[in-house]
């Protein structure tokens, strides 16, 4: 199926669909497209345009170069907004002919990652988030809709779990679309050339060596979207629905820990220890918690563990105690607390860490408790909002917490109302 959508003004009108993720899921066919300048469009085109069924653009343009080219007619069945990612203008058309195409574009492309963390962030929440229950599409443009088009139509697809190889070939697509955009750019400019052989080129060199430059300075574009962006699992969970087939992956199970477990979740921990070091987090360290620590926990509360379908391998595993005095004090028995919450990185779709709150909540409802209490440190603000997008509201700090490790340390407190249970269960929690 071909890619680019045939209009006579637009020539890089592309649906994104149809790519398959390393999960083997695939990327929905009309969901997601990606153009060249909207404000092109006129006449039957126009008519033709809104019959795609588009219900948001987002335009990645200056709005100097709104105000000079027009954008897409105002129109009451899309919303419409102006994120310009780019913040330092370069004339393509203008460059000399020694300019290398590949390495120019690249560095380009990786200032713009840097510039425009927030307007990158915005990009994503609102492809994550539009028409969540409807089959409406979304666009995105900027001018050729191949440089700055090119870095976010990279990102989502990376987002989503499409490998690199075939981002770099949904880029070099724009190269079927150069002679059209040199035309444009003729035009508008008579009797003229640009200087530049690069113009309106898409070599894929230009994403390859991009997204090599990036996975050199953050580990991949997954990490960069996590470290800069602040992109967290729960926005990429939300990309994944809206655009993504639905998931034929089983569904989480949870089951309550017994001592057989024990050796799994020191590895769960040592896991998410040395996952936190990586990206320079100093809480938890491997070897810090052995099996003695867990099976004290079995003693005296519950540890669950996650995982993919009743007999699947393990997703994750949090702790749930029933007081907690070294950060909260004493307190009458009207709360949970979770402790631990890991994932292991291998295995756990995203949103694991969001479902396993959920089921702790859930947990301790059952008990005719009525609220979920857990503490993050006060030195990671990351986590502390992962827990406020979780409905999670800060209620205090401990300044001085004694986990047991031999020093004291600063805790956020945060706590949630857990809803009532469908069915009366026990008001004590099983031991």
């Amino acid at each position: 199926m071909s890619r680019h959508i045939p209009f006579k003004r637009l020539h890089n009108f592309r649906d994104l669909g149809g790519y398959t993720t390393a999960d083997g899921r695939t990327v929905r066919w009309g969901r997601l497209f990606r153009s060249d300048s909207l404000g092109k469009l006129t006449g039957e085109e126009w008519e033709r345009f809104l019959a795609l069924g588009v219900g948001t653009v987002i335009d990645l343009r200056y709005p100097w170069e709104i105000d000079a080219k027009g954008r897409v007619p105002e129109h009451p069945t899309f919303t419409y907004h102006n994120l310009s990612i780019e913040h330092r203008p370069y004339d393509q058309a203008g460059l000399g002919p020694d300019v290398e195409t590949g390495p120019f574009l690249a560095e380009k492309y990786l200032e713009v990652a840097h510039d425009g963390v927030e307007e990158l962030r915005q990009v994503v929440e609102v492809i994550a988030t539009f028409a969540t229950s409807t089959d409406e599409s979304l666009v995105f443009h900027c001018a050729s809709g191949k440089d700055r088009t090119g870095l976010v139509a990279a990102l989502v697809l990376a987002l989503l779990g499409v490998p690199e190889s075939e981002i770099i070939e949904d880029f070099a697509l724009t190269e079927l679309a150069t002679e059209r955009l040199l035309a444009d750019w003729r035009d508008d400019h008579p009797g003229q050339e640009p200087s530049w052989p690069g113009y309106g080129r898409a070599p894929a060199d230009v994403m390859r060596l991009f997204l090599s430059a990036l996975t050199h300075q953050h580990g991949s574009m997954a990490e960069y979207a996590r470290d800069l962006l602040k992109i967290d699992e729960c926005l990429i969970a939300a990309l994944r629905r809206n655009l993504l087939e639905p998931a034929e992956e089983p569904e989480l199970a949870f089951r309550r820990a017994d001592h057989r477990d024990l050796p799994e979740l020191v590895r769960l921990r040592d896991g998410a220890a040395r996952w936190q070091i990586a990206r320079g987090i100093n809480q938890w360290k491997p070897g810090q918690l052995g099996e003695d620590h867990f099976r004290a926990r079995l003693a005296d509360g519950e540890i669950w563990i996650a995982t993919l379908g009743p007999t699947g391998p393990t997703a994750g595993a949090w702790e749930l105690w029933w007081d907690d005095p070294a950060a909260w004090g004493p307190q009458p028995p009207s709360a949970g607390y979770v402790h631990r919450l890991m994932t292991d990185r291998r295995t756990a779709p995203p949103g694991t860490g969001r479902l396993m709150l959920a089921e702790a909540e859930r947990r301790i409802a059952e008990t005719g408790r009525t609220v979920c209490r857990l503490d993050c440190l006060a030195t990671n603000p990351r986590l502390r909002q992962y827990y406020e997008t979780a409905g999670y509201t800060v209620v205090g700090e401990q300044s001085s917490k004694d986990g047991g490790l031999g020093d004291t340390y600063a805790v956020t407190l945060l706590e949630k109302a857990v809803p009532e249970p469908l069915t009366p269960q026990s008001t004590e929690p099983a031991r």
